[in-house]
């Protein structure tokens, strides 16, 4: 069986720390992560290394010029896509994460867009207290990540 890997999409991002963090999750963990643009900052490798990205060249990085050519290629290449919500009524600890999936977070300012949340294969929600509005973008792939790659070996 060709293995293809959990991978990690990033939908707009608005916070440059934020996908540094994400990007050094994902290069300590041989991950992929994919990056549809356009991103809220400077996307350049000298801007990533300041964000604190000092990993970069472990990352591995598959930019995507929009959601139609991310979604696109997604589709082509057959991998499911897990959207990471707050309106999501599935809590991810109940979900069978396999590989070949992709776990998508949405902007930090503003989540995503109707289509998107329709593209995807299932929404996922991470239980918090009622009171909470949300969890940083970054802890929120890296618990993700750790119960995709526990089931997924």
């Amino acid at each position: 069986m060709n293995r293809r890997g959990i991978r990690i999409a990033l939908y707009q991002p608005d916070i440059p720390g934020n996908t540094g963090a994400v990007l050094r999750l994902a290069a300590c963990l041989g991950l992929t992560v994919d990056l549809i643009e356009p991103a809220g900052f400077d996307l350049s490798n000298r801007a990533l290394k300041r964000a604190g990205m000092d990993y970069l060249e472990l990352a591995a990085l598959q930019r995507h010029a929009s959601w139609e050519e991310f979604e696109h290629w997604r589709r082509r290449e057959g991998y499911r896509l897990l959207l990471f919500t707050t309106a999501a009524a599935v809590p991810y600890t109940a979900f069978s994460f396999r590989d070949g999936d992709i776990l998508l977070f949405g902007r930090e300012s503003a989540g995503v867009p109707e289509e998107v949340h329709a593209a995807a294969d299932c929404r996922l929600r991470i239980p918090m207290r009622p009171e909470a509005r949300s969890l940083n973008v970054a802890l929120a792939a890296a618990m993700a990540c750790g119960e995709a790659l526990r089931q997924a070996g």
